[in-house]
């Protein structure tokens, strides 16, 4: 079983075009995201569509989705009674209008309903947890530079054989005795190489993903980065 692990698309419609187009050179089971989905965008100013087009695209793919930060506070803020203290508040809160219109009730209810956690067996016997940010809590991350203790902490009393999860934006693997966890890093807002504007907007030049194949002998893990146009 192979599987295509991504994470944090943030709307980025291009940057999922690009690496779905270099994973159907390759034929997968499954495509598992690790949250961070539709918001904010990819750019300061709100481009119409691509919210909805990026949701549409994971759903026909039959895609494996867990909620993450942003999704969460698309689907949960108060926006009518939100107060801002600064410009860039301003902007993000008329962006979460816009997203929420652009992708209507039906599919904002369907990402208020997504799980924080999904189980998936293994052929070898063992389980992967998919989480945005980490088994104990998926608001809080795993990142490359955390101690041993310090990851320890966030796997929870059931973290599974294999954790995917995402966040940081950073990928990695790494293993805790038995434990594998394989931080997907970002498909929108990978930070290698991005660039950045005057209005503080990061336009990234890559984007990331991991293949894992599941075998009854174990499993293989390849991070892969795709390079986007621009």
């Amino acid at each position: 079983m192979l599987l295509l692990c991504i994470s944090d698309i943030h709307g980025n419609l291009d940057a999922l075009r690009a690496v779905m187009a270099t994973a159907e050179r390759r034929s997968f089971h499954k495509l598992l995201v690790a949250g961070d989905v539709v918001f904010p965008g990819p750019t300061s100013e709100y481009v119409p569509g691509t919210a909805l087009e990026t949701w549409r695209r994971l759903v026909a793919a039959n895609a494996i989705m867990v909620q993450g930060v942003s999704d969460r506070a698309l689907v949960m803020l108060d926006a009518e009674n939100v107060a801002t203290s600064n410009e860039h508040e301003k902007a993000m809160l008329a962006r979460v209008r816009d997203v929420r219109k652009e992708l209507g009730q039906l599919v904002i209810e369907r990402i208020r309903r997504l799980p924080t956690h999904a189980r998936i067996p293994l052929e070898d016997g063992g389980e992967l947890v998919l989480v945005h940010g980490s088994p104990h809590d998926p608001g809080e991350s795993i990142t490359h530079d955390q101690d041993d203790e310090e990851v320890n902490a966030l796997m929870g009393t059931d973290p599974a054989d294999v954790v995917v999860c995402g966040m940081s934006h950073v990928p990695f693997t790494r293993e805790l005795g038995e434990l594998k966890i394989v931080n997907v890093g970002s498909v929108g807002e990978a930070p290698d190489g991005a660039i950045v504007s005057a209005s503080g907007m990061r336009k990234p030049r890559v984007a990331h993903a991991a293949w894992i194949e599941s075998t009854p002998s174990g499993l293989s893990i390849e991070h892969i980065t795709v390079p986007l146009d621009g």
